[in-house]
């Protein structure tokens, strides 16, 4: 199975989740998460542990996602594909506290400091770079792709000029991403 894991106030409906079910088919899962860390993480991690027994799994992550993507890479030994992940969300997600609106239905969800503090406890000590293929475009206008290149030193990367947090052209990729990922 490849399990996309979307970012923040985002869904299993965004346009990246959508390139990856059209790409890879019955082998993609794209769920939408709740924007509870807690709760999130925890429902991937049963995906994971109920799928693992029966087939491998393998990982892509967008931002937030790229986050969690990294918690399950790390916890369970997985490779992850990860796009301009998010390598602090504590510390870029701190100035969201309040009400958000989720980014395809409009809905509103309010974030917390304890949303903060749970993301921090959830932070890898150690990263093993060769699980991972980092997806870097230098014009992500939310987060700084240097701390991703200096968190992920070592890891396969594509890292591209210009573009944006959402990655343009990420289709382009899915050959490179399905190599990767076995």
């Amino acid at each position: 199975m490849v399990l996309y894991i979307h970012g923040f106030a985002s869904s299993g409906l965004g346009a990246k989740a959508r390139i990856v079910r059209d790409y890879f088919g019955e082998r993609a899962f794209a769920p939408s998460l709740s924007h509870i860390p807690e709760l999130a993480v925890d429902t991937l991690r049963q995906i994971v542990g109920r799928t693992i027994v029966h087939e491998p799994v393998r990982l892509i992550g967008s931002s937030l996602g790229g986050f969690y993507a990294t918690v399950l890479a790390e916890t369970y030994n997985l490779k992850a594909v990860i796009v301009n992940p998010s390598t602090r969300p504590w510390v870029t997600l701190g100035a969201h506290i309040g009400m958000v609106t989720h980014f395809h239905d409009l809905s509103r969800f309010e974030w917390t400091r304890q949303h903060i503090t749970t993301l921090k406890s959830l932070n890898p000590e150690t990263i093993h770079p060769k699980n991972y293929l980092l997806m870097l475009q230098t014009g992500d206008d939310l987060l700084d792709y240097r701390i991703a290149l200096r968190r992920y030193e070592g890891a396969q990367t594509i890292l591209e000029e210009g573009g944006s947090h959402a990655f343009e052209g990420f289709e382009r990729h899915l050959k490179s991403i399905e190599e990767f990922l076995g």
